[in-house]
């Protein structure tokens, strides 16, 4: 009987253990817990991706040329919505700087880009002319990270439009300077050409327009064909998009620096006054050279 308690304590000494051990080996339900809201966490502090997008002009603001057929503030705002639901579809958060036919200060406008961490500036601009033959898409960007970004939405939009090319242009605009993430301005081409004016009336173009955007906006691949006016589809064939320090096209345009206004205004002081002196000195030359008038007698006066 002794020996038989003896080998049951001993048996339930080593149940004991192996118990002990097992539960030292499982975790228990709440450290699995802990260690998710540790990852979920870890997870949503991680950066955002944030689109603002700016349509040009608005309200009492229309955009283009004086006595111009087709208002520049309708059609950017129209290719920001579309851009907008496109991103959204993709899984991006967006930011506008105006939804509907309002004039927004340019300085509004880069501060609300500013208060968004971690976004990207993407303005929507259309291009005008007193010649009606200018035509073309260009795209102008200003800080350096914005380049890439610059490239591959206008590689995308020069593919997907039927218009000419006018290259990628570095430019101090306001919403580009003043902005703290990178910022793409694009001009979707003239509403003042024919050709290009009546595609934009077209809702299939702007919303065209606005898949390409996209497009430069994800990094997908630009097309290689043309797309011809009657036509706004992608064709087959793609080439992947690049990063700007193995791209070697030629869409980048080294484009004169810009002067600035108040050294422009010296310059233009002192070149008056330099103009205004060789003036009076030329009077003084010129007024010791002429001899003087002979008096004349009265009678042949009279």
């Amino acid at each position: 009987m002794r020996q038989r308690f003896s080998h049951c304590g001993s048996v339930s000494g080593w149940l004991s253990i192996a118990g002990l051990a097992c539960a030292l080996a499982s975790p228990s339900p709440s450290s699995g817990a802990q260690s998710k809201t540790r990852e979920a966490s870890a997870q949503g502090t991680g950066p955002s991706t944030v689109v603002v997008i700016d349509a040009g002009h608005g309200g009492f603001d229309r955009g283009g040329i004086p006595r111009q057929r087709i208002a520049e503030k309708t059609m950017t705002l129209d290719v920001a919505l579309r851009l907008r639901k496109k991103l959204l579809d993709a899984g991006y958060r967006v930011v506008m700087t105006r939804d509907s036919d309002v004039f927004v200060p340019l300085p509004g406008r880069a501060a609300i880009a500013n208060s968004n961490h971690n976004a990207i500036f993407i303005c929507i601009h259309f291009n005008s002319a007193t010649r009606a033959e200018a035509n073309g898409i260009e795209t102008y960007y200003y800080r350096r990270d914005a380049m890439a970004l610059a490239a591959n939405i206008h590689r995308n939009l020069i593919a997907g439009a039927p218009s000419e090319n006018r290259g990628i242009r570095r430019r101090g605009y306001y919403v580009l300077r003043k902005t703290t993430t990178p910022a793409v301005l694009v001009e979707c081409g003239f509403l003042t050409n024919p050709a290009e004016g009546q595609l934009a009336l077209t809702s299939a173009y702007r919303d065209k327009l606005a898949e390409e955007i996209t497009r430069g906006i994800l990094g997908k691949p630009a097309l290689v064909a043309r797309a011809p006016a009657s036509h706004y589809y992608p064709p087959a064939t793609e080439v992947e998009a690049q990063p700007f320090n193995s791209y070697v096209g030629t869409d980048f345009i080294k484009a004169p620096p810009e002067r600035s206004a108040a050294r422009h205004r010296k310059r233009s002081k002192a070149a008056r006054s330099k103009k205004s002196s060789h003036r009076t000195a030329q009077r003084s030359k010129d007024s010791s050279r002429t001899p003087a008038k002979k008096s004349m007698p009265q009678s042949a006066e009279d």
